[in-house]
């Protein structure tokens, strides 16, 4: 049976040679750092609902251990409401983060614990402040954290608040998606600090964005590599969603040459069509194939009830067949944006912007001055 450091110290390796871990201090923290008390089980889903893991013998135990020190996200609680992400995703944000000795760094997001204990062994538990919305995770996090010798700074609260009675920090760093990025974490920050945060306007629709905070505003570049976390959740309930009901009627349908049946899955053409098309679909996946039990065409609704559904498979003539109805044809949307795409060069993540003001949150290719940007909605938190 492996040893957990002998298994911490091969999963240090693997990040090493995957490319996303680089410095020394992160390379110890990993390898230092155990994993398994901060994910003492996971929780899977099956056909009979979610279950936590076996680990009721000897070789039960040793596939726990072997996924624990594994770069896999894993769910902490039932319901997939919480996650430990994955460690080679964690190591690539803090290390962006240029995180120094002597540095105040506040995590939105206390999950497992598995993270704050990173940011203990680089720059010491006094200097690390955490905030959960979950007072379970927040509990069972500072008792795991203890019994290794750490103890920050944790607070059970709403993480779009931030955690104003610490500040400022010099970092923050937020495992967690937010729609857009509440300005408390700005004034949270010392001029000249770092925010990394997952912007998500929905669903896949946006990336890791790295912000630099000046006098007046935060302004930064989104990751050339794409990263994603569990929504933030909050305390009151008044930013749940109802599913818009799709016009049925009226349905036009025509051929497409577009090779993208799928479009959410380019991730960063996705984030562009919605910048640049106002798309606001809240609703995307494939339908179910009654004849093959397998996933069939592809289906989109907007907020506004507009619906699209494109064709699975290609006709002889390379072409697919596109249904759709509503206020506005989605589809003709998202290929008049493809082609606005392709024009500019299929951008990829590291030409887009975000400047965060007070009042207005705005995405911008290659400068904050480019003539090509767009207003991004910003949530009152």
């Amino acid at each position: 049976m492996l040893s957990w450091e002998t298994r911490a110290r091969r999963l240090a390796r693997q990040l090493v040679d995957k490319g996303v871990l680089r410095s020394p201090p992160w390379q110890r923290a990993v390898e230092e750092v155990p994993r398994h008390i901060f994910v003492p089980t996971y929780y899977e889903y099956g056909p009979n609902g979610w279950r936590a893991a076996d680990v009721s013998d000897h070789e039960a135990t040793e596939r726990w251990l072997d996924r624990v020190y594994s770069n896999t996200a894993l769910f902490i609680l039932p319901g997939g409401k919480s996650s430990s992400s994955m460690p080679g995703l964690m190591v690539r944000m803090l290390e962006s983060l240029d995180i120094e000795d002597g540095n105040r760094v506040l995590e939105i997001g206390t999950g497992s614990g598995y993270n704050s204990a990173l940011l203990c062994h680089h720059i010491g538990d006094h200097n690390v402040y955490s905030i959960d919305i979950e007072h379970e995770l927040v509990s069972l996090a500072r008792d795991r954290l203890a019994s290794i010798g750490y103890h920050p700074t944790l607070v059970v609260g709403d993480g779009a608040d931030g955690l104003a009675e610490y500040a400022p920090y010099d970092r923050i760093i937020a495992t967690c998606s937010v729609p857009s990025i509440p300005w408390a974490w700005v004034q949270q920050v010392t001029i000249g600090g770092l925010i990394l945060a997952d912007l998500k306007l929905n669903g896949h629709i946006g990336n890791l964005a790295l912000l630099y905070r000046y006098e007046d505003r935060a302004e930064g570049r989104f990751s050339e590599r794409y990263g994603s976390f569990m929504a933030i959740r909050h305390s009151e309930s008044s930013h749940s969603t109802r599913e818009p009901s799709a016009d049925r009627l009226h349905i036009e349908s025509r051929a497409t040459n577009l090779e993208l049946p799928r479009p959410w899955e380019n991730f960063v053409f996705w984030f562009f069509a919605h910048m640049d098309s106002a798309l606001q679909i809240t609703s995307y996946g494939q339908e179910m194939d009654s004849k093959t039990g397998l996933p069939g065409n592809a289906c989109m609704i907007a907020a506004d009830g507009s619906w699209c559904e494109i064709e699975k498979e290609t006709r002889n003539s390379g072409s697919r067949t596109v249904w759709q109805s509503g206020p506005r044809r989605l589809w003709d949307l998202i290929e008049a944006a493809h082609e606005r795409w392709t024009r500019l060069g299929a951008p990829g993540w590291q030409r887009f912007g975000l400047t965060v003001t007070e009042t207005r949150q705005t995405v911008w290719l290659d400068s904050p001055s480019s003539d090509l940007s767009w207003i991004a909605q910003v949530t009152r938190w």
